[in-house]
């Protein structure tokens, strides 16, 4: 086990890792013999800043292990990169896929880390060419690249939508598949934040997925439950978040315990309709 150490102060958790998988989860590492729920995702399933993030109440709840799979900035391509998730996942009573984002994926134009999905590794010559003003090496996140390109030309940038819009698509029903059976959908929506940011021009988190795209995957999978959520700088809850001097910009833009609960209490509820 190690520690998540992004800035000065508190750790924001134990991590760990699950058989040959490259991924590091929240911690602590689960008993995987006994029957249990996966919960598979990003920032926020891992939970950062929060001491009990939606897994681990949800776990209280249904009275079954809930195994905590998120990894700080995964995206799409962290898990079908990974074949330990699936097995995981395979294994389980019922998978809860968060939703990504779908910036946050390899695709025709650019290319993204394969764990840390969020940051950008290099523009294929289709975008170069699309965009032949830009310098891309001097962007690092993808988020910021694409804002940028959004406020150069919002003309062009509708092939980037379309072409970000039709990977996740074909991304997601990968994923789906590969994550066996018991898959339920987890939708966190997020309310524009920053109107001063450029990259929220791209609109709410998780970006670029709209309900078309959702709905297309629902014969695919056993629910989608959808959570309206709020940073928790806008709800008031860094008082009640774990965090170190450096971190609370971080902070303000995560979800805080509050809207854990509200995640949690969701799909307690959508899980025992199935069951039902």
């Amino acid at each position: 086990m190690s520690y998540e150490l992004p800035g000065a102060g508190a750790p924001d958790a134990v991590t760990c890792r699950y058989g040959v998988s490259k991924l590091r989860f929240r911690g602590p590492e689960r008993d995987l013999n006994a029957p249990y729920v996966a919960c598979i995702g990003g920032t926020e399933t891992f939970g950062r800043f929060v001491s009990d993030p939606y897994p681990a109440l949800l776990e209280q709840r249904l009275g079954e292990a809930c195994v905590n799979l998120g990894s700080i900035n995964s995206g799409l391509d962290a898990i079908l990169l990974d074949p330990e998730l699936a097995r995981l996942a395979q294994a389980a009573e019922f998978c809860i896929l968060q939703l990504p984002g779908a910036q946050n994926l390899s695709n025709r134009l650019y290319r993204v880390h394969p764990r840390r999905n969020d940051r950008f590794l290099e523009a294929s010559p289709m975008l170069t060419a699309l965009y032949d003003e830009v310098d891309f090496t001097e962007f690092h996140f993808n988020k910021h690249m694409l804002g940028r390109l959004h406020e150069i030309s919002e003309e062009r940038f509708g092939v980037v939508r379309a072409e970000l819009r039709q990977a996740w698509q074909a991304r997601m029903r990968s994923a789906i598949d590969a994550l066996g059976d018991g898959v339920v959908l987890l939708w966190l929506r997020y309310r524009h934040q920053r109107p001063d940011d450029p990259a929220e021009a791209l609109g709410p988190e998780p970006l670029m997925v709209s309900p078309d795209m959702v709905a297309a995957l629902a014969p695919r999978v056993r629910s989608t439950v959808e959570v309206p959520v709020q940073m928790a700088g806008q709800s008031d809850e860094l008082d009640d978040m774990i965090f170190g001097m450096l971190q609370e910009p971080a902070a303000e833009h995560s979800i805080g315990p509050v809207m854990h609960r509200v995640i949690a209490d969701r799909l307690y509820r959508a899980l025992q309709d199935i069951d039902t």
